[in-house]
């Protein structure tokens, strides 16, 4: 039986990536509470990197932190770049720039950009991360939400994968492993259905030797009980069979 680009077929291995996103110089805490967490629970964790400047800091005025990420992806945790500044601009239509704040609060800084307009952002990121040695092939766009001419330019740029809500892409091969990303929404009305989605979600997808994503952000941790969901949430997917791996990881075996 022959499996479409989408399903490399039914024997597939559930694996489960924890991903820690707007890793930066301004969210340095909150990360290293979170990598205290999975080292804790001995799993790798993507690490989503935002290298322009984000919440008054960047990367490049602050090589003592790219220290840290370097001596992170040495000991098995994945970088994957997350956009340039992690803000969305003026660019694109109004549909598109009302998508982007609706779904990703004003975060969606690939949403609605042109090619050439993706392409300098990325041009920028990856400069910066070259200069501070923290080598990445993937890429995770603010918010999950990137335009079709985004994409297209990841490819030129020579990305290897990016990901959105749905899963995670190989732009060499156009296979996709699907899997949607549990995360939380701090603040709002909610706020505990959204907790309860992502412990129940992760169980269940493991079960069903799926592909389980938790993404985890530093504003998660300023709002009482949802590190321990989320620590719950991950056990959990292990208990039912799930193995810990990095998004370039499952790009590899999808292709092998």
């Amino acid at each position: 039986m022959e499996h479409s680009a989408e399903d490399p077929g039914p024997a597939r291995e559930p694996l489960m990536v924890v991903s820690v996103h707007d890793v930066a110089p301004a969210t340095a805490d909150e990360t290293a509470r979170w990598c205290a967490d999975a080292d804790a629970l001995g799993i790798p964790v993507s690490l989503l990197v935002i290298p322009g400047p984000w919440r008054g800091m960047d990367l490049a005025g602050h090589e003592d932190y790219a220290g840290v990420l370097r001596e992170r992806a040495a000991g098995g945790d994945e970088l994957v770049l997350h956009g340039w500044c992690h803000m969305a601009g003026p660019e694109g239509t109004v549909v598109r720039r009302a998508v982007g704040r609706a779904v990703a609060r004003g975060a969606a800084e690939f949403a609605a950009l042109d090619e050439q307009q993706a392409a300098g952002r990325l041009d920028r990121a990856k400069a910066v991360m070259d200069r501070l040695g923290l080598h990445t092939t993937g890429f995770t766009p603010p918010g999950w939400l990137a335009s079709p001419a985004a994409v297209r330019a990841l490819a030129g740029a020579g990305f290897r994968y990016t990901t959105d809500h749905f899963g995670v892409k190989d732009l060499r091969s156009g296979r996709a492993r699907r899997g949607f990303a549990l995360s939380h929404r701090p603040g709002g009305t909610g706020e505990r259905l959204g907790s309860r989605i992502l412990q129940t979600g992760a169980a269940w997808a493991a079960r069903r030797r799926g592909l389980v994503r938790v993404a985890l952000h530093p504003d998660d941790l300023h709002r009482p009980g949802l590190r321990d969901d989320t620590l719950r949430a991950i056990e959990g997917a292990l208990k039912a069979g799930a193995r810990a791996t990095t998004y370039g990881a499952v790009v590899d075996a999808a292709a092998s």
